[in-house]
C-alpha cells in the first residue's frame, strides 16, 4: 500500500488561485491558497522598478511570471518569512538584481529554511538566497523612500513609503483591524509601537501584503492601533482581577479559529495575551 504525504495531500487537494492589477500606479499579484478550512493569501508589489516582497514557493506558478515580465531594478523584502521570501532564489537566479533585507535576517536566508512542517506544506520550502542590508533609506526611479523599523509580527520587519507619492507598504503590521490570532513569536506591544512609528510619517496609500489596498488607511491603521491599546487594557485589567492567562484568552478571545489547530498552536490567541503579560513583568522587574 502506498502512503500519502502530508506534502502531496496539499498539492492534490489545495486549492491555489491568483490575481493581478494595477492600484494607483502599483501592479500587485495576490497569491491564495485553501486547504481543510484555512484560506491564506499573500501579495508582492511592484511599483517604480522596485519589486515589494516575493510571494511563496508553492505559489511560484503564479509569482514566477509576475516576475519575469516584471521591470525592476531591486527587490525590497519587508521580513524574513517563507510566503514573502519563497521566490527570492528565483529572482536572484533570474534577474541577478540586489535583494535587499533586514540584515538580522541575511544570514539565516542564505540557508536552508527551517520552519514548522505545516507552513512548508502551505508555503512551500524557500531556497536559500544571498541579500544585501537595507539601507535607512533608498532611491527609485523617481522617487526616495524611507525604510521604517516596524517589528513585533517578525523580529526585522521593515516597511517602505515612498516620500514622493505617499505610498506605504506595511508588509505585515495591518493585516486586519481587529487581531485575533498571532503568531508564538509576535510582540502586541512591539506592535503598537510599531503603528505608531509609521503614523508619524506622512503618507496616504497603504498597501498591505495580506489585505491589499487598505481604504483610507491612515484611519485604518490608528483603528489597529487603538483596538490593540485597548485589548492590551482589558489584559491589564483582567490580569489584575487574578485571572490566568489561559481565562483571559477565554474572556476576550472565546472563539477557536481553524489555522489554531492546524498549526499546532503556533498561531493562537493566547500568545496575545501572553505577549501583553510578558512585556508588563519585563517592566515590572
Amino acid at each position: 500500500m502506498t502512503l500519502i504525504s502530508g506534502r502531496e495531500l496539499i498539492v492534490l487537494f489545495a486549492k491555489k488561485k491568483a490575481s493581478t492589477g494595477v492600484k494607483n500606479g502599483v501592479s500587485y499579484l495576490n497569491g491564495q491558497i485553501k486547504f481543510q478550512g484555512v484560506s491564506l493569501n499573500v501579495y508582492s508589489y511592484l511599483t517604480d522598478g522596485v519589486l515589494i516582497d516575493t510571494g511563496a514557493q508553492s505559489l511560484h506558478t503564479f509569482f514566477q511570471p509576475f516576475m519575469d515580465e516584471g521591470d525592476f531594478d531591486q527587490v525590497m523584502i519587508t521580513h524574513f518569512h517563507e510566503d514573502h521570501t519563497g521566490c527570492a532564489a528565483y529572482a536572484e537566479k533570474t534577474k541577478k538584481l540586489p535583494i535587499f533585507l533586514n540584515k538580522k535576517s541575511i544570514r539565516s536566508c542564505a540557508k536552508r529554511a527551517d520552519y514548522p512542517l505545516y507552513r512548508q506544506l502551505f508555503w512551500g520550502r524557500r531556497k536559500p538566497f544571498q541579500a544585501q542590508a537595507i539601507p535607512d533609506s533608498f532611491s527609485s526611479r523617481k522617487a526616495q523612500w524611507d525604510v521604517i523599523d516596524t517589528p513585533g509580527h517578525a523580529f526585522d520587519h521593515k516597511s517602505f513609503l515612498n516620500r514622493e507619492n505617499g505610498q506605504l507598504f506595511t508588509g505585515d503590521l495591518f493585516v486586519s483591524e481587529k487581531t485575533k490570532v498571532v503568531l508564538a513569536e509576535e510582540s502586541i506591544p512591539e506592535i503598537i509601537r510599531s503603528l505608531e512609528r509609521v503614523l508619524t510619517y506622512d503618507f496616504e496609500d497603504v498597501f498591505c501584503s495580506h489585505a491589499g489596498y487598505v481604504e483610507d488607511g491612515r484611519a485604518a491603521l490608528q483603528r489597529k492601533r487603538d483596538y490593540l491599546l485597548s485589548i492590551q487594557d482589558d489584559v491589564f485589567a483582567l490580569h489584575k482581577e487574578g485571572n490566568s492567562a489561559e481565562a483571559i484568552r477565554q474572556k476576550l478571545f472565546p472563539k477557536k479559529y481553524p489555522i489554531v489547530k492546524f498549526s499546532g498552536g503556533e498561531w493562537d490567541s493566547r500568545h496575545i495575551v501572553t505577549s501583553i503579560l510578558n512585556e508588563c513583568q519585563m517592566l515590572n522587574r
